[in-house]
């Protein structure tokens, strides 16, 4: 039986994964920093334990319980939504700390045993906004984009050791909390840049707009997160949902 890694599975993409690879017959462990707001479905075949991403302690602990891991997705991260004017470097330092550094400190945990067996794949959940620039995304979006950068270049590195590296690059997914959590986050740090107020204005009404058209499902991601797991002819950017689709295509 395999056994796959998952970050970040409380809620969203995460839990829909585990339950994508738990119904294929996986091993597998879910990973959440609050085990106790596990809401999946019990089964023998998985495992809950603790992980925060921004704690190199954490990640190595986690790593060391689960084992042997055929497949990483590194799916943990934080959304954000205001100007680059309006976001402070403490904010920029967290959310890369989530989104870029700890997909780096995770994979570095996993690779020994995977090049040590020859074999193993890692999947990264990056973001569609990556496609194309989109306002108020630009923090967020660098820290993908990065996300995006690396996976392309491990790829050819781990090559030589039987490993493949993927990413996946959702789409927007109302079915998700990353709007509430990015909202969540701003009132947090000071609100939005009073400078930019009309055009934050118009941009979320934008946004409002396009969430009534194409958009992606936690199932559309689980689908493609599971078949870069799987399929080794399955290409290193990977999008996810209808939305996803036709910005790739038109890119």
């Amino acid at each position: 039986m395999q056994t796959v890694l998952i970050t970040g599975c409380s809620t969203g993409f995460g839990r829909e994964i585990a339950v994508r690879f738990l119904a294929e017959g996986w091993r597998v462990v879910a990973t959440m920093r609050d085990p106790s707001a596990n809401t999946l479905p019990e089964s023998e075949q998985l495992r809950v334990l603790p992980l925060d991403i921004t704690e190199a302690a954490s990640i190595q602990n986690a790593v060391a319980e689960a084992g042997a891991v055929d497949v990483l997705v590194n799916n943990a991260g934080i959304g954000w939504l205001n100007a680059v004017e309006g976001t402070s470097m403490d904010v920029v330092r967290r959310i890369f700390e989530t989104n870029t550094f700890g997909v780096i400190a995770a994979m570095q945990a996993v690779l020994p045993g995977m090049r040590e067996r020859r074999s193993g794949v890692i999947v990264n959940v990056s973001s569609s906004v990556t496609l194309k620039p989109l306002p108020l995304l630009s923090v967020y979006r660098a820290s993908k984009a990065a996300v995006n950068a690396l996976t392309e270049a491990a790829a050819l590195e781990l090559a030589p050791f039987g490993i493949r590296v993927a990413a996946v690059l959702p789409g927007a997914a109302p079915s998700t909390r990353f709007g509430t959590n990015a909202r969540a986050q701003i009132a947090a740090n000071g609100g939005f840049h009073q400078a930019y107020a009309d055009f934050t204005q118009q941009t979320l009404a934008r946004m409002q707009d396009a969430a009534n058209g194409p958009v992606t499902t936690s199932e559309d991601v689980a689908e493609a997160v599971f078949q870069a797991a799987t399929d080794p002819n399955t290409p290193r950017l990977l999008p996810a949902g209808a939305d996803a689709v036709a910005w790739f295509e038109g890119r």
